[in-house]
């Protein structure tokens, strides 16, 4: 603590060399786009649009070989290398640590996506399929569960090797991308401007995401509230849930993994895991079950026809799968070192094996329950004409229909409060584990033997919470989550990258032979 308090006075607490250009560059981003709000959205969504027309075999097939790589990794004789001591146990039990992988994996999203993604899809359906049809319903929630599924966090886990390696194997003290590619670029390049480039690129795609991030999960909680409350979603409404929020994974984060992010990610399992069941009780818990197994059918089935749908006889412009696919790939890319910075970060005396396979799987898993019960609500209300869910989500906002669904339910008041809790400890998990991972590759503490600043966590969740409240306030949120997409193209470079380094020096220091349980 004493050493603390000395890094802390003598300003050594956090690289600022790396830290505030970052920070920098999105206040210079948003700025302009926020005054200039509808021409810098005419200009990003071309630019957009243009990737989508031109790049969409790429993201595909970026997503494909990572998956590949991630499965030859954990197969081959690379995935038996322990992540630190070989002797040593894991950090956490398999359910624990699958748990906090799943809540920084999935987090809110996965409540608004589960909920009415479907409907996207059964209005604008792919393969020729008729528009709200039975198949487009099929369809649509299926193609929810692929959003949710091997590729999304094959991209979010496959720098957690390298990231790993370096941190509980070679013992570096600074847990950053630089460092893991100093085996590919050199003292002189990791040393220098090389080596600060990509650490300020990490940090402008993460800021940019987690502002994003809360300023997108926030409406999930206040139409909830506007249901409940009879109010109007207002920015002061806004303001309130944010601060909240901000108390609780501000205060997740200065407890730190084992008494914050853990204890919540655990907790958050369980209480999702029984409002499910209290959906499947008080719900139309048949019809769920029915729709959720013939959804799984609909996607084994036509799995390798989404994973490589483009489109390409199509004159009429992008399909919502096509676009949307994407996006979702290249936002998920601008999450992708922070995931697997965090997973490593957490998975010392796991094998490489375990860390990729569990990071594919249980998020997975999960996820799929998660949306063909909250789906499989969704299409109930919508084929039973019990919730009006195409028009509310035509002309108003897909946010507005989610209320409206679960108000259809017995028991709604408290179906409202226990989603928008569930909600809420979803994007707190995650925006803690995002806190507690900047200040982790920000610090200068050595973090193969130590935590990140507990100020530091605090400090960061504050730069987040402003940046995000500044913009929904301006209105410059929109901008800004396309640009964030935008910022996956060179994380993909990064990336690979890693993946190359990991190989490399694995190889070096022949660590399947050397680093393995015996």
């Amino acid at each position: 603590m004493r050493k603390e308090n000395e890094e802390t006075s003598k300003g050594k607490l956090l690289d600022y060399k790396i830290f505030v250009p970052s920070l920098l560059i999105i206040i210079g981003i948003s700025i302009p786009f926020s005054i200039y709000e509808a021409q810098s959205l005419d200009l990003l969504n071309w630019t957009f649009d243009t990737i989508v027309d031109v790049f969409s075999w790429g993201y595909i097939w970026y997503a494909i070989i990572l998956l590949g790589a991630g499965l030859y990794l954990s197969f081959s004789k690379y995935g038996k290398v322990v992540l630190g001591d070989p002797k040593e146990k894991p950090r956490f039990t398999l359910f624990e640590y699958a748990s906090i992988l799943i809540a920084m994996g999935v987090g809110s999203t996965i409540m608004r996506t589960g909920m009415v993604q479907w409907a996207a899809v059964a209005e604008d359906p792919p393969f020729g399929l008729e528009a709200q049809s039975s198949e487009a319903l099929l369809m649509g929630n299926a193609y929810s569960m692929f959003l949710w599924s091997f590729q999304v966090f094959a991209i979010f886990v496959m720098a957690a090797p390298a990231m790993g390696y370096i941190l509980h194997v070679r013992k570096r003290p600074l847990m950053r991308i630089s460092e893991a590619c100093r085996c590919i670029f050199g003292d002189r390049f990791t040393d220098g401007v090389g080596g600060k480039f990509l650490d300020i690129i990490f940090l402008v795609s993460i800021l940019s995401g987690a502002a994003v991030t809360l300023g997108l999960g926030t409406p999930i909680v206040t139409y909830n509230l506007s249901q409940l409350f009879t109010i109007e979603v207002t920015f002061g409404l806004t303001l309130i849930v944010t601060v909240l929020w901000v108390f609780l994974f501000s205060m997740s984060a200065y407890l730190g993994i084992d008494k914050g992010i853990k204890r919540l990610s655990t907790f958050n399992m369980y209480l999702a895991g029984a409002f499910a069941l209290f959906i499947m009780v008080v719900g139309p818990g048949v019809f769920i079950l029915d729709y959720f197994t013939e959804t799984v059918s609909y996607l084994l089935t036509n799995y390798i026809n989404i994973s490589l749908y483009t489109d390409s006889l199509s004159t009429e412009g992008a399909t919502h799968v096509q676009s949307n696919t994407v996006f979702w790939f290249a936002y998920s890319a601008t999450w992708a070192m922070l995931h697997s910075i965090f997973a490593a970060k957490i998975s010392q005396g796991r094998t490489i094996k375990e860390m990729i396979l569990t990071y594919l799987l249980a998020p997975t898993l999960l996820s799929w329950v998660a949306t063909g019960v909250l789906g499989g609500l969704g299409v109930h209300r919508f084929v039973t004409e019990r919730v009006a869910v195409m028009d509310i989500v035509q002309n108003q906002d897909e946010m507005a229909v989610i209320p409206e669904i679960l108000a259809s339910l017995p028991f709604s008041t408290l179906a409202l409060i226990v989603f928008s809790i569930v909600a809420m400890i979803f994007l707190t998990t995650t925006l803690d584990s995002t806190t507690y991972t900047i200040a982790a590759y920000t610090s200068t503490k050595d973090m193969s033997i130590s935590e990140p600043s507990k100020l530091l966590r605090i400090m960061i969740a504050i730069i987040i919470a402003a940046v995000a409240l500044v913009l929904m306030r301006v209105g410059g949120l929109a901008p800004l989550e396309v640009v964030s997409g935008l910022m996956g193209l060179p994380i993909i470079v990064i990336q690979f990258l890693t993946i190359f380094a990991a190989k490399k020096m694995m190889d070096q220091d022949q660590a399947w032979l050397t680093n393995v349980r015996k």
